[in-house]
């Protein structure tokens, strides 16, 4: 298999990027180690932004060892659900994540149950858990992308801008070659590419953008649960456009409308509406105390 990744409008010229590391004879594969990295990152994220709104940050080290272990299973359910016919005929291949096959969607779905019901049992406020977890669920998906990079997958259709990627076609998986990629391929050196937008790299840098207005917004926040829904917002629109542009594209049941875009439409209107409610709700009862305040005043 050819190892080459080129970035040829950038004259980038990798010449050996590999899918694992060999530790004492034992495979590891970097989209694990990068996904890793990401939960690391994500839950000192996530503790650094509890010490800063005078939170405990020990409680996000407690609500991280049980929500990364599923939401990482919801995640794989997620994909395999709507790649069934991948599966189907061979049950085992579900707990190889290897080669990929997370859906975020799915993680980020079961990491919205997790945190609700630890907010129960904690009794702590739920809106202002996902504030603050969701800065870590942000920057884990900005490191877990480039395990992407390194699997040849979730990458877009034909492109000559300025990000153009070219992959090996030997390195990728024939069901994601489209008709229009297969007739721009290239050939330098003796290798055939296919040249694509790198659609993971756009939603990490796109991401980078969500977690600055996020941090920035956090001490501005109208109520709690706000920094959350902007997320869903931001990132709603960020991966409806970017998904339009990938070619392995998860398609719900029988209809050819892609799962990701369906659902990153109710994420950008259900934000926006319980955005509206909760700064109705806020601002009704702001006006209920002052009021409250002002009868006092007068009876006094």
């Amino acid at each position: 298999m050819d190892m080459n990744i080129n970035f040829p409008n950038l004259g980038i010229y990798l010449d050996h990027v590999g899918k694992s590391i060999s530790v004492f004879g034992f495979e590891i594969a970097f989209y694990g180690i990068i996904i890793g990295c990401g939960i690391v990152g994500g839950v000192l994220l996530a503790q650094w932004q509890a010490k800063r709104t005078g939170q405990d940050p020990e409680l996000y080290l407690d609500l991280a060892m049980i929500a990364v272990v599923l939401s990482i299973i919801g995640a794989r359910l997620f994909y395999v659900i709507f790649e069934w016919d991948q599966y189907k005929d061979n049950l085992l291949e579900i707990l190889n994540t290897r080669n990929g096959g997370l859906a975020i969607y799915g993680g980020v779905i079961t990491a919205i149950i997790t945190v609700y019901v630890f907010s129960r049992v904690r009794k702590v406020s739920f809106g202002l858990l996902l504030d603050t977890a969701g800065l870590g669920l942000v920057l884990g998906q900005i490191v877990g992308r480039w395990g992407n990079f390194f699997n040849r997958e979730a990458f877009g259709g034909y492109t000559d801008n300025l990000l153009a990627m070219q992959l090996p076609v030997s390195a990728v998986r024939s069901s994601d070659i489209t008709a229009e990629l297969a007739e721009h391929i290239v050939e330098v050196g003796g290798v055939s590419y296919i040249q694509v937008h790198p659609t993971f790299l756009y939603e990490s840098l796109w991401n980078v953008g969500v977690l600055a207005f996020l941090i920035w917004y956090t001490k501005r926040k109208k109520f709690d649960g706000e920094v959350f829904l902007f997320y869903l917002l931001l990132y709603g629109i960020g991966r409806f456009w970017i998904e339009g542009l990938r070619t392995d594209q998860l398609i719900f049941f029988g209809t050819g409308i892609p799962v990701s875009q369906m659902i990153a439409v109710g994420m950008v209107a259900g934000s926006l509406i319980l955005m509206a409610v909760g700064r109705r709700y806020k601002s009704g009862r702001q006006k209920a105390g002052s009021q409250e305040t002002e009868e006092k005043a007068e009876e006094e």
